[in-house]
């Protein structure tokens, strides 16, 4: 394909390919613009409107849903960053007893399915919210905070410092920087490639994360989009353009996202994969 007389092929088959993964995308988003009428009678609206847009965000709840999920978000992938951070230059920089071993414990937690983990932690939910009210179960907290921490961020951030040389690190600590100092000042802006491959990572998880909020979450307060979309999507009569409209709010700000990102998080990934000579 890399001849000349393959090109054509290559790009042919490339587009054909891109065609159909958009597919997908263009149905949602042409549905949220018809008439409840019109959605199983063209592939093209017959009269492109926005009321479905309208009509969702006149509900009461579906704001508060999207305002639950940016905090949600935002909070969680700014936990991640420190924390995971803070625990990949621990384990990839510091010198201290049973270190390899305790991150291979670590990384065994990644080899058991969250589901086996939510009954234990619907529970502590419950202990926390009944020791204080405004935590735990039922509030944004609940959702929150078992995100805070993410094993694979961990592991991702430790083998991007694994590249960075210790002759840097040593040098600062000579100058008397302290370990914060050195992360905050040396390793986080060295590391920006990797941070935002965690960021659309952890972003993208828990955007579209359902399961979880929808058992800590037992009021509109508390709700995210995910789990307000299948509330939308269980009425007795369906309709199907304020559904799509709501599958397409939700799936923008991802989209803007790894637009935002792409070039670093294509960095991140392929950090390392090629050796100097």
């Amino acid at each position: 394909m890399g001849r000349r007389g393959g090109r054509p092929v290559a790009y042919a088959v490339l587009g054909i390919w891109g065609a159909a993964m958009v597919v997908p995308w263009l149905w949602p988003v042409l549905t949220s613009l018809k008439q409840p009428s019109d959605v199983f009678t063209s592939v093209l609206p017959p009269t492109w409107t926005l009321d479905a847009y309208v009509r969702v965000f006149s509900l009461g709840s579906f704001p508060r849903y999207l305002a639950n999920s940016v905090i949600v978000a935002a909070t969680v992938v700014a936990l991640n960053v420190l924390l995971d951070t803070m625990a990949a230059y621990a384990f990839a920089k510091l010198d201290f007893p049973f270190r390899n071993v305790l991150f291979g414990a670590l990384l065994v937690t990644m080899m058991v399915p969250s589901q086996v983990n939510l009954i234990p932690l619907y529970r502590m939910m419950i202990g926390l919210h009944s020791a204080i009210p405004f935590l735990g179960a039922d509030t944004l907290s609940g959702i929150i905070l078992p995100g805070a921490v993410n094993v694979f961020g961990i592991f991702l951030m430790r083998q991007y410092f694994e590249s960075i040389p210790d002759s840097i690190l040593e040098a600062a600590r000579i100058d008397g920087c302290s370990e914060w100092t050195i992360l905050r000042r040396i390793v986080f802006p060295l590391a920006t490639p990797a941070l935002a491959t965690l960021m659309v990572f952890v972003l993208l998880s828990t955007w579209s994360d359902f399961l979880w909020p929808s058992i800590i979450s037992s009021s509109e307060d508390s709700r995210t989009l995910p789990v307000g979309l299948a509330l939308l999507a269980q009425r007795n009569t369906v309709s199907w353009p304020e559904t799509m409209a709501g599958a397409v709010v939700t799936a923008v700000p991802m989209a803007l996202a790894f637009s935002v990102l792409q070039k670093r998080f294509i960095e991140g990934l392929t950090a390392g994969s090629v050796k100097d000579a």
